[in-house]
């Protein structure tokens, strides 16, 4: 019986309400989930970030939070479609954007500039516009004490503009900030450094090893928000 009504939820895009699947789950139907382009993610997801609903990444600066956002974006846009992206802290790094795959092409970057109410009007119009895939605000330049300021109707808004709809909605930030009931927190933390070769003479660093956490479920400790039936 449950089965049968979640299937006629979802066939009608009215699954908004539904919580999204964890790892024990069943995958995610393949046109309601967006590949973030790191397998080992997408296992956590179910798939994928789920459609139609409000979703985040959350880490302090270089844990991999930009590099997540670009894999996403270069993932969306090499399944050929558009994506939005409001750079709150003008951060944004296009030429280093296009070198990890993503086609600026089917890209809006949206430049605002450090200002917090600002690129949430500008978040909003793009949301309301609609036809983009993935849609990404990025507060990771945002100063931690001016975002929990903002009212949870703020993210509730912002929520509901994607209910039901194609777009993955997502924010970005140092700490978590809100997501809706079926969307996911991700949190980041600094990995450990990465080498090659076996020399300890010959050794090159090849980067960090990044392992992000998918968060379902659980509102933060730190201020963050789950943004579910109107309440904090």
């Amino acid at each position: 019986m449950r089965a049968a009504l979640e299937s006629l939820l979802r066939a009608r895009k009215l699954d908004v309400t539904l919580p999204a699947l964890g790892p024990s789950g069943e995958p995610l139907a393949p046109d309601r989930a967006a590949p973030t382009g790191c397998a080992a993610l997408d296992a956590q997801l179910g798939g994928g970030l789920r459609r139609g609903h409000l979703s985040e990444i959350a880490g302090a600066f270089s844990s991999g939070g930009t590099q997540t956002m670009v894999r996403l974006l270069a993932a969306a846009t090499a399944r050929g479609e558009a994506v939005a992206l409001v750079d709150a802290g003008d951060a944004f790094d296009p030429a280093s954007a296009a070198a990890h795959g993503v086609a600026l092409s089917q890209l809006l970057w949206v430049r605002v500039g450090g200002e917090c109410a600002r690129a949430l009007r500008a978040y909003s119009l793009v949301l309301q516009a609609g036809g983009f895939g993935v849609a990404v605000l990025d507060l990771a330049d945002a100063a931690p004490a001016a975002l929990r300021q903002l009212p949870p109707t703020t993210w509730l808004r912002v929520a509901r503009m994607v209910e039901g709809r194609d777009t993955v909605a997502l924010l970005v930030g140092r700490e978590r900030i809100a997501r809706s009931a079926g969307g996911v927190t991700i949190a980041l933390e600094p990995g450990s450094a990465a080498w090659q070769g076996s020399a300890s003479r010959a050794r090159v660093f090849a980067g960090i090893a990044m392992a992000p956490r998918v968060v379902g479920g659980r509102r933060a400790e730190d201020g963050g928000r789950r943004v579910e039936d109107g309440r904090k």
